[in-house]
């Protein structure tokens, strides 16, 4: 930055202002043409009848007042009756635009908030797993807030002067040509310094929309119940609130240099415009000095009048452009994400499934995936070579999955077990299609899942996952949202089948009990349980368990087991679980490493294979299962020899 108000370092990735940018600001208002038709034609009358007065002035003067023989009276009635009349009619019909104004800029900053929330709502999970939350909490207040004036008020304000101007310089024009050229001499570099103002105002209003997004950012990190309980448990709340008052004393220094690039220049603006008038008596001076060129007192009386009312709209004209080119910055970064493309969408030939007709068969068809960009495919194919060495010697993982097949049957419960990192949570993402597969196919029943409709899919699938989110409302709602049409009996039974109706009960208002922030007045055993009651009323045909019981205390383990085993009931279910005591009665287990499946096979059978499984499971039960170890393997309690894991 310079030392003066009207400089600012420009912004690189700041685009010029083009008329397709314009162009798309201007169909927001499309749908509502009509009221801004009608008030179109308001800004026409109304402006239409500012200039009557100043010419009823020049006839009270000339033709009422001075007058050979004194006032003419029955004239000066008729002047002043209709110079009382003007201004009040004006002011009932300007109520009337401001109004029909009111309503046509609310209703678009509406729609705007609603699409850009309808769009972010479809954007495919890897966009927020790589956006602050804050980031996109802030286009949605900030950058949408930010340009309500202009949308509420630009319109109708740029029209109404563009009005008045015209009609005012026609009126001044037919009372003294001399007199006008004086008044608007000036006027382009006016608006070549207006041009160069807002440039500068519009760089800034970028960089503070930046800087509120990363303060917006701050405070939901920070001030959530996650964060408060992160900064208190390691007495980090000093840094936090350093950190936050240096974010805002930018932002603040941000927002004063916004609110004073070009005030110096509207002062100057205001200045000229109020000293004109006298620069007006001169050259009337000169001009009757010269002859008079018919010029009376009342022309200049009418004449200052209409200067007067002339200087305000360019002047509010001016001001408009620059705000203007300041809000643009704000549209730029709402039609960014707009812009953005949904990568996770419904194909042409999408069609809805009947979830009471799916058998419930998940199947994984050689897939690939990553979740950055894939390497450079060849011939259409990506590249097979899942890995490359490294600086260290080791191989590198190119791919999150690598090759992965599996099959569930309808009605198996299927584990997925190994070591962190493997890809398990991955697998569940791509049945739902929270992401797609790079190459190869997700299944159900036999129908690649790009094939089903997402809304469709939804009512198929059920997840619980580790970390349960409930919203800062009553038990009832956070239940509700897994099927909203559900009565009261089919709420209490789904808790009940969750073990959790008689906890609920003890709460204080029962199930309008408001259950906090994230849940936080819920223990993690409950808020599973709840988690459990929801996806019970949703009803899926598919269940997806991923990590249920791994962060729970043993008591709240054993009671969110007993409340999914009715749920698991009849359904096919996918389980990911790092205590492979939750899982031992699966009918299939597949075992991953590094992306691949090594293993499959019950529980007995892996165990018998001696391979990974045998090695993740006996080091978790080396505690009280193992009896001995041997030379030749480990024994059981059982008394069984399961030979050591393969090195």
């Amino acid at each position: 930055m310079r030392g003066h108000f009207f400089h600012f370092e420009a912004d690189a990735d700041l685009r010029p202002v083009t008329r397709a940018s314009l162009r798309r600001v201007v169909s927001i208002f499309r749908p509502y043409r009509r009221r801004v038709v009608g008030v179109g034609l308001l800004i026409l009358v109304t402006s239409g009848l500012g200039v009557i007065n100043p010419l009823l002035i020049k006839v009270a003067f000339d033709d009422a007042l001075f007058v050979p023989g004194g006032p003419r009276m029955a004239l000066l009635y008729v002047v002043v009756a209709l110079m009382v009349a003007v201004p009040v009619i004006s002011g009932l019909l300007g109520i009337w635009q401001t109004y029909l104004s009111n309503i046509v800029g609310q209703r678009v900053m509406q729609d705007l908030r609603n699409s850009l929330y309808a769009h972010l709502q479809r954007m495919q999970l890897r966009f927020f797993t790589s956006t602050r939350t804050g980031e996109i909490q802030s286009r949605l207040s900030n950058d949408v807030g930010g340009v309500q004036s202009v949308v509420t008020d630009t319109a109708s304000g740029v029209l109404s002067s563009l009005v008045i101007v015209i009609s005012t310089v026609v009126a001044m024009l037919l009372l003294s040509w001399q007199l006008t050229l004086l008044s608007l001499g000036t006027l382009p570099f006016f608006f070549w310094l207006t041009q160069r103002v807002g440039r500068a105002r519009r760089e800034v209003a970028a960089v503070t929309q930046r800087s509120m997004a990363d303060l917006s950012a701050i405070t939901e990190e920070t001030l959530s119940v996650s964060g408060i309980l992160l900064s208190k448990a390691f007495g980090r709340q000093r840094h936090e609130t350093e950190r936050f008052r240096r974010e805002n004393e930018r932002l603040a220094g941000l927002q004063i240099r916004q609110q004073m690039i070009g005030r110096s220049f509207f002062a100057t603006i205001q200045i000229f415009f109020s000293i004109t008038p006298a620069l007006v008596y001169l050259v009337a001076g000169f001009v009757l000095q010269g002859g008079g060129g018919g010029l009376t007192a009342g022309d200049i009386v009418a004449f200052t009048t209409l200067q007067s009312r002339l200087f305000f709209p360019i002047g509010q004209m001016l001001q408009v452009s620059v705000e203007v080119q300041s809000a643009m910055a704000l549209f730029e970064r709402i039609f960014e994400y707009l812009d953005m493309p949904h990568e996770i969408t419904d194909g042409p030939g999408a069609r809805r499934v009947d979830p009471a007709g799916v058998r419930g068969e998940v199947r994984l068809r050689d897939v690939w995936f990553r979740y950055d960009r894939p390497p450079e495919e060849v011939d259409g194919r990506a590249p097979v070579s899942p890995a490359e060495d490294g600086d260290d010697g080791r191989q590198r993982r190119l791919w999150t999955l690598e090759g992965v097949d599996l099959e569930v049957a309808p009605g198996q419960l299927a584990a997925l077990v190994g070591p962190s990192g493997a890809g398990k949570t991955t697998v569940t993402y791509l049945i739902p299609r929270f992401y797609d597969v790079q190459r190869g196919s997700v299944e159900i029943d036999g129908i690649d899942v790009r094939d089903i409709a997402l809304e469709s899919l939804g009512e198929i699938i059920g997840m619980v996952t580790q970390e349960t989110y409930l919203f800062h409302s009553s038990v009832r709602e956070n239940l509700l949202y897994g099927n909203p049409d559900a009565t009261d009996e089919q709420l209490e039974a789904a808790a009940r089948a969750a073990f959790i109706h008689d906890r609920i009960m003890e709460l204080p208002e029962g199930y309008d009990t408001v259950v906090g922030e994230r849940g936080y007045k819920m223990s993690g055993g409950e808020k599973q349980r709840l988690a459990i009651a929801r996806v019970v009323l949703k009803d899926p045909r598919i269940l997806i368990l991923d990590e249920a019981t791994s962060s729970l205390d043993s008591t709240s383990e054993r009671l969110v087991q007993e409340a999914l085993q009715p749920l698991m009931e009849g359904r096919t279910t996918i389980a990911i679980a790092h205590r492979l005591s939750t899982i031992l009665a699966a009918d299939v287990i597949f075992v991953m490493d590094r992306g691949r499946i090594v293993e499959q096979g019950s529980h007995e059978e892996l165990l018998e294979h001696g391979g990974l499984y045998a090695h993740l499971y006996l080091q978790q039960f080396k505690g009280g299962t193992i009896e001995a170890e041997t030379a030749d393997g480990v024994v059981l309690s059982s008394g069984r020899v399961v030979p050591r894991p393969n090195a």
